[in-house]
C-alpha cells in the first residue's frame, strides 16, 4: 500500500502482529526503492512481516524541507510510524539514515536498530566535510560529490543493483548540504558530545543494535563502539562497499528476518 505517512511517502506491507514491524530508511541521495531486492528475499524468508519503507524529506515522493536537522528528521519518522499505526519497530537505516534511526531509538520507543554501513564516531567525517565546505557549497560541488560516490564501491555491486541505484539518485547540492549542514556548521566536539549523549540513551534503554558493514572499521573504532554501546554487535561483509544490503540481499533479508523476535524495550 503506497501512501503518505505524516507527509513522508512510503509503502506499508504485511500483517500486524506478525513479528516486530520493520521500518526501512534509505541513505542520502537515494530513495526507498533501494530496499526492493532485500524485501523480495524477505517475502520468502519471513512472509507476512509488516514493513514500512519511507522516503526521507527531499527524496522520492516526499516533499523537500527548507532545512534538514537530524533531530527533526527522526521526529518526522516517528510521526510517520505513528500514522502507520505500527508498534515500536526495528529500524534499519542505511548511511546517514542509520544516524537518524539511532537518534530515533534514543528518543522514542524502538525494538532495535540495524545500522547499514554507518560509522557512529563523528569526528573524522565532520573534519572531512568541514575541510570541503567551500567546494560543497560552491561551484565545486559536482567534483567533490564524485569523490564521495567513488568511495562508495557502487561498482562492486551486481549490475542490476547498480542500475537500481542509478534510477533513484537525487544528487542535488541543496539536498546534500542541507543534510550535512550540522556537520559543516557545528564543531566536531559539540557533535561528538551530542552523539555520546544519544548513544548513552540507546545504551541505557538496552535497545538491540546491529551493524552490518561493508568493510572492517578497525580495532580502535570497535573498541570505541563497545565502550559507547556495549550491546552493539558488528558483522562485516567484505567486498560489499557501502551497500551490503544490495551486494548480498538474501543474506541481509536473513538479518531482517532474525529481528522478528526483538522485543520492545522499556523506557
Amino acid at each position: 500500500m503506497k501512501t503518505l505517512f505524516a507527509d513522508l511517502a512510503g509503502d506499508l506491507n504485511g500483517e500486524p502482529d506478525h513479528g516486530t514491524p520493520l521500518v526501512l530508511l534509505h541513505g542520502l541521495t537515494f530513495d526507498r526503492t533501494m530496499w526492493r531486492p532485500a524485501l523480495a528475499e524477505l517475502a520468502e524468508l519471513d512472509p507476512g512481516r509488516q514493513v514500512l519503507t519511507l522516503d526521507l524529506p527531499g527524496h522520492g515522493g516526499s516533499p523537500a524541507w527548507p532545512s534538514y536537522d537530524l533531530e527533526s528528521l527522526a521526529q518526522a519518522v516517528y510521526r510517520g510510524i505513528g500514522e502507520a499505526g505500527l508498534q515500536p519497530p526495528v529500524l534499519a537505516g542505511h548511511s546517514i539514515a542509520a544516524v537518524i534511526a539511532t537518534i530515533f531509538a534514543a528518543r522514542y520507543p524502538a525494538s532495535g536498530v540495524v545500522n547499514v554501513d554507518q560509522p557512529l564516531q563523528v569526528e573524522p567525517f565532520v573534519r572531512l566535510v568541514q575541510s570541503l565546505a567551500g567546494p560543497l557549497r560552491g561551484p565545486g560541488f559536482a567534483q567533490v560529490w564524485e569523490q564521495f560516490e567513488a568511495s562508495m564501491g557502487i561498482g562492486l555491486l551486481p549490475s542490476a543493483a547498480q542500475e537500481l541505484l542509478q534510477s533513484s539518485r537525487y544528487v542535488r547540492q541543496d539536498l546534500v548540504t542541507g543534510y550535512w549542514r550540522e556537520a559543516i556548521d557545528r564543531s566536531a566536539d559539540e557533535l561528538a558530545t551530542m552523539t555520546a549523549d544519544g548513544l548513552a540513551a540507546v545504551r541505557d534503554a538496552n535497545v538491540p543494535y546491529l551493524v552490518v558493514a561493508g568493510h572492517d572499521a578497525g580495532p580502535e573504532y570497535l573498541s570505541w563502539l563497545n565502550q559507547m554501546l556495549p550491546q552493539a554487535s558488528v558483522t562485516v561483509w567484505p567486498g560489499s562497499g557501502h551497500f551490503p544490503h544490495l551486494a548480498q540481499p538474501r543474506r541481509f533479508a536473513g538479518v531482517l528476518a532474525d529481528t522478528a523476535g526483538w522485543p520492545e524495550t522499556s523506557r
